[in-house]
């Protein structure tokens, strides 16, 4: 909505949109490219609003498997996360700052959040591949972790690709044709986990996982049985242990 707004202002009033957009960007505290300004105009014609918001920091609302609310003066943003990424935040009310790949369509602004520069970049690898919307690649960096789904694409390991749930074996060799000679510029590095502030809780971990299961769209029977197994097999009673256990007996 913002956005029509401010192309439509930028038709008959530009220095009234020219200040919207500083007020927005200083706001949400982003980087902004400037499509009222007729050099930025002639860099970026046609106007591409995928890069304005490159990262996101305010307060933590509230966090569950591929999802996080953060608020920014005052306003909430829901924001789509890889898995390697809700392990690694701290609790609710904790301040954060998340790299962001904002993704428009005709009927959805979808802002895709990253705590690193590698999963943001292998990410952006992973949509321009044919067929692969930002949903699968999420779903792609939630299934692997970078150390693991990196080579795997580098090796042609299909393989492994298709353990993904979500993830073909056309889609995988797609993935491998298409991305295994251009992650010169891609490591494997992670986030770094931060100690949750909730208190400890079983039960809030395990219905973290069984969330996280069926968001990479596993039957809630299989996904409730791979909890109750990891479970059993006594996994360390932490969010990332016990999915990636969880994900491996769910297959």
């Amino acid at each position: 909505m913002v956005i029509r707004k401010l192309e439509f202002l930028a038709r008959f009033d530009a220095q009234n949109a020219r200040q919207m957009m500083r007020r927005l960007a200083r706001d949400l505290r982003v980087s902004v490219v400037n499509p009222i300004d007729e050099e930025s105009a002639a860099r970026h014609a046609p106007y591409n609003v995928r890069k304005m918001i490159a990262s996101l920091r305010g307060k933590l609302l509230e966090k569950h498997p591929n999802q996080l609310i953060v608020e920014a003066n005052g306003v909430g943003y829901d924001v789509t996360v890889p898995i390697s990424t809700f392990s690694a935040l701290p609790g609710a009310g904790a301040e954060i700052q998340l790299r962001i790949h904002t993704h428009v369509r005709e009927d959805a602004f979808t802002l895709f959040g990253f705590l690193t520069a590698e999963e943001k970049l292998l990410f952006e690898k992973l949509i321009s591949v044919s067929g692969i919307g930002p949903s699968l690649a999420i779903k792609v960096l939630s299934g692997m972790s970078t150390a693991a789904l990196i080579p795997a694409i580098r090796n042609g390991e299909v393989e492994h690709l298709v353990r993904i749930p979500g993830v073909g074996k056309k889609t995988a060799e797609r993935i491998v044709l298409e991305l295994k000679d251009k992650l010169e510029g891609v490591t494997s590095a992670a986030p770094a986990i931060t100690a949750d502030k909730r208190p400890a809780a079983f039960s809030a971990v395990e219905a973290d996982v069984l969330s996280a299961l069926l968001n990479l769209g596993c039957n809630r029977a299989a996904a409730e049985a791979a909890v109750r197994g990891a479970k059993a097999d006594s996994v360390a009673a932490e969010f990332e242990p016990m999915f990636r256990k969880a994900l491996e007996l769910v297959r």
